[in-house]
């Protein structure tokens, strides 16, 4: 499928009132927008198939459901540093910014990398993006060792205290997949909960209680003990 075929089925399944819906949940790019919803477009881009020089020609048209796209269709293997650092500076949503670490970043050899990195920046998205890798690579990378991720901790202890909505929300949810990660895990990103909570910081607060609700409740230690159980079986 060309580029232009493609800008053209996406200008044709425009949806007005669902860009009107995404808007009321903060997703308001200052660029075109059809409001198309994320299942035609993965199933749209199922269709396109893999293909890395197609990814950065509709990434660079900046319309955002083709920037969409562009996350889901290019090429991991082929992604080097200078373009995610080229497209993390243009993020200007938080669902474009977690649709690239989901459907691309976190499948590259820099995610790790990145995520430190970006988390130490002062751009809201760049900054958000670097707990949404942390997140996405607790879940998602289950050869890598805990050191990896209580590298981490450190990191989200520290950033706590940055009251922007999308980096409070991205460091919670680093937190809490660290910490559904395994029992040993879930340990210590309770002790770094514990911590947070102490800091002299209304966003701090709420980031820690939020992740202890989650990380201390019965539903995730049983699934946590479960799993441990069929390691030691397996």
């Amino acid at each position: 499928m060309k580029y232009a075929e493609i800008l053209a089925r996406l200008k044709a399944s425009a949806n007005p009132a669902a860009v009107a819906g995404m808007a009321r949940y903060g997703i308001n790019p200052k660029r075109t927008v059809y409001g198309i919803s994320a299942p035609d477009l993965k199933r749209l881009a199922r269709q396109i198939g893999t293909d890395h020089a197609l990814a950065r020609r509709l990434w660079a048209s900046g319309i955002h459901d083709a920037r969409h796209i562009a996350a889901l269709i290019d090429d991991p293997e082929q992604v080097d540093q200078p373009q995610m650092e080229q497209w993390a500076a243009q993020f200007d949503t938080w669902d474009i910014c977690d649709g690239c670490c989901l459907n691309l970043f976190v499948r590259t050899p820099f995610a790790h990398r990145k995520a430190v990195q970006w988390a130490k920046r002062k751009e809201e998205f760049v900054k958000r993006a670097g707990f949404a890798l942390m997140a996405q690579l607790a879940v998602h990378d289950k050869a890598a060792p805990d050191a990896k991720f209580q590298r981490f901790l450190p990191i989200i202890i520290r950033e706590s205290t940055d009251g922007r909505n999308y980096v409070k929300k991205g460091v919670n949810w680093a937190l809490r997949q660290i910490g559904k990660r395994n029992l040993a895990l879930n340990a210590l990103a309770i002790d770094a909960a514990k911590q947070i909570r102490q800091m002299d910081s209304s966003s701090a607060r709420w980031v820690a209680a939020d992740a202890l609700r989650e990380l201390t409740g019965e539903a995730v230690q049983a699934r946590l003990r479960l799993r441990r159980e069929a390691l030691r079986d397996s």
